[in-house]
């Protein structure tokens, strides 16, 4: 019967967060192993579990990480007279694999900050240069991973009750940077500097020139060291569709590179692309305080717009009519009526006769009889 190691081995997922965090590629976990690269992707996959020597070797590299990870989360923290509780569980990390607290003890419960610097902490450096790799653009690539978490700070109980929060935070990263609208903002219309080495100026010219999806699915895959089914889920695409893009932009990049048809030789040529550039991300404070602002920008917006809109339709049904007035039609001109015409002058005959009837009227009978002539 194989015995379990002495430090306890966290989740299959943990594992692979632990070996991100610490910028390590799965060929440089196996070199410190003793074990191949094949047998660390099934370790972080779950589809083998490490026993005896191995295991245990295994267990003490993810704790010195994971101590690292949360050594690095402190140095970040505003200083302070309690230190507080060690902010690796934060990022899902389990007791064991962070810190094996003294007998009796209990871990307190970090607060929403120092669980969002953790996770900050754990991942931006990383993702940072991921990104970079991505789009080929420095600034695009901190500016998305900036949005990335200020969009998780925003919805930080999703977040922290997500099964994988570094995942969630990636995916939003990449979505950013691979937005089509960047190409109409005037700082992303013209090139940036590209690498100073050669070789690696050839790789990330091949990769800018493959398709967003299959970009994305290269650089997941054999980056980053997701398995087929994670790449899948998080590309929202089906698994015979990523593995079709990952073949196509594997064959894409050999075409342009012959010396990386290997696909172990382009994994490693990969890392080391992204871990040349010296690329810095904010401080997780910095970031905790742009989200804070720019939700309350829109949210005073969202309350200007409300009320605007309300005192529009207060004075339209104030100055509106109560009822149906049919507008007066315009004035036209009508032709073809002959003109009036005056009664000219009275003859001698018709003096007479007007003059006899006044009388009549006025001192004649009451009765009036036509005479013959």
């Amino acid at each position: 019967m194989t015995e379990s190691p002495a430090t306890p081995l966290p989740p299959p997922k943990e594992r692979r967060r632990l070996r991100e965090a610490g910028s390590l590629t799965q060929a440089q976990v196996a070199s410190r192993v003793g074990v191949s690269k094949g047998t660390v992707r099934a370790w972080e996959s779950g589809r083998t579990t490490p026993h005896g020597r191995e295991a245990e070797a295994y267990a003490k590299l993810l704790a010195s990480l994971a101590t690292e990870a949360a050594a690095t989360a402190v140095r970040a923290e505003e200083p302070a007279s309690d230190p507080g509780p060690s902010p690796a569980a934060s990022a899902g990390l389990s007791p064991a694999a962070s810190a094996e607290p003294s007998p009796g003890s209990a871990l307190e419960p970090l607060t929403p900050d120092q669980a969002f610097d953790a996770l900050y902490a754990f991942c931006a450096p990383a993702l940072v240069r991921q990104t970079y790799v991505l789009t080929g653009r420095r600034e695009l690539a901190r500016e998305s991973v900036e949005r990335a978490f200020q969009l998780a700070w925003q919805r930080w109980p999703e977040v922290a009750l997500d099964r994988d929060p570094a995942g969630w935070v990636r995916a939003a990263a990449y979505e950013y940077a691979l937005s089509p609208w960047h190409r109409f903002r005037r700082r992303y219309r013209h090139p940036e500097a590209p690498p100073a080495d050669q070789r690696e100026r050839a790789l990330l010219n091949a990769i800018l020139t493959l398709p967003p999806p299959y970009r994305r699915t290269l650089l997941l895959y054999d980056g980053v060291g997701l398995g087929l089914p994670e790449t899948a889920a998080e590309t929202e695409a089906s698994t015979p569709a990523t593995a079709n893009r990952l073949m196509h932009a594997r064959q894409a990049v050999a075409s342009r590179l012959p010396d990386l048809a290997d696909p172990a030789e382009l994994q490693r040529r990969l890392t080391e692309l992204a871990s040349t550039e010296r690329l810095r991300a904010a401080s997780p404070i910095a970031v905790r305080r742009g989200s804070e602002r720019r939700a309350q920008f829109w949210t005073r917006a969202a309350i200007a717009f409300t009320v605007t809109l309300i005192g529009a339709t207060a004075l339209t049904l104030r100055t509106a009519p109560t009822q149906y007035e049919p507008p007066v039609p315009a004035g036209e001109t009508v032709r073809g009526v002959p003109p009036r015409a005056a009664p000219g002058p009275l003859s001698y005959e018709q003096l007479e006769l007007r003059q006899k009837l006044r009388q009549a009227i006025v001192s004649g009978p009451e009765r009036l009889v036509p005479e013959a002539r």
